[in-house]
């Protein structure tokens, strides 16, 4: 299980988004408010943001609050799009499972599991990906299983698009895994926008919310799976539906 945020608007520094906020995700790594399982996020954090148009990032399998090179980050990197995670792994904390996942254009989190994934989605993911999407997948979590699937349904011959694409296999993933406890929250971006959704099978989704007219974030837009502030100005994200943050844009909502 993880917790998440991200932004999207006039560029600010890392520190603003990651550790400056009242409830920001270095204080959920060690008390979250809303987790269902875990308070205690401890099993490493990544960054994931933008540079050329290339998705870059930055991550540790230790606590946050151990990493001697984090307040110089957070004061000399800034960016217009940051994602950001806390982890508290249901697998292995090592590198191939750190999130967020990146791959050509795209960063991806996500906070959940799947029930006894090895066996009820593992087979079913390496039968459908490709050869070239397969040899790419280095970790064992549902994680960046999940991410290969969203890669390997954009390859598909009809071209989805990223949100299509994520709403067709969340679609499947609801038949497939009706027996089966998943929970499914994930926020991605292509370099442009946001994308989320909050989804799970046989349980209430994890907790996700979003905030578009934020006074500690003038301009910005923000998703994060708990209020990174005391503000009132988030709103959840409802669940089984994807939500889409556009610069210039009135947020997307759409049922899966």
């Amino acid at each position: 299980m993880s917790r998440l945020a991200a932004y999207l608007g006039p560029e600010i520094t890392l520190g603003e988004f990651m550790t400056g906020p009242p409830n920001s995700l270095y204080h959920q790594a060690r008390q979250s408010r809303e987790a269902d399982f875990s308070t205690f996020n401890a099993d490493g954090f990544g960054i994931g943001w933008y540079h050329d148009l290339l998705p870059q990032r930055y991550i540790m399998t230790a606590p946050i609050w151990h990493d001697p090179n984090l307040p110089a980050l957070a004061d000399s990197l800034s960016s217009d799009l940051w994602l950001g995670v806390v982890r508290s792994d249901t697998g292995s904390a090592t590198p191939f499972n750190a999130q967020p996942h990146v791959s050509e254009s795209l960063l991806f989190m996500h906070d959940g599991f799947v029930e006894d994934f090895n066996r009820n989605l593992k087979p079913a993911c390496l039968s459908y990906l490709s050869a070239d999407i397969a040899s790419e997948v280095h970790g064992n979590s549902a994680s960046e299983y999940l991410f290969a699937l969203l890669r390997q349904r954009i390859l598909d011959p009809d071209e989805l698009s990223v949100e299509h694409a994520l709403a067709d296999i969340l679609s499947n993933l609801q038949v497939s895994l009706r027996d089966i406890t998943s929970l499914l929250n994930i926020v991605l971006s292509d370099g442009q926008r946001l994308i989320a959704a909050r989804h799970a099978t046989n349980r209430h989704s994890p907790s996700l919310y979003y905030s578009t007219e934020n006074p500690n974030f003038p301009g910005g837009q923000l998703i994060a799976s708990e209020p990174l502030d005391e503000t009132g100005s988030w709103e959840p994200v409802l669940e089984h539906h994807i939500l889409i943050l556009e610069n210039g844009h009135a947020p997307k909502v759409s049922h899966l």
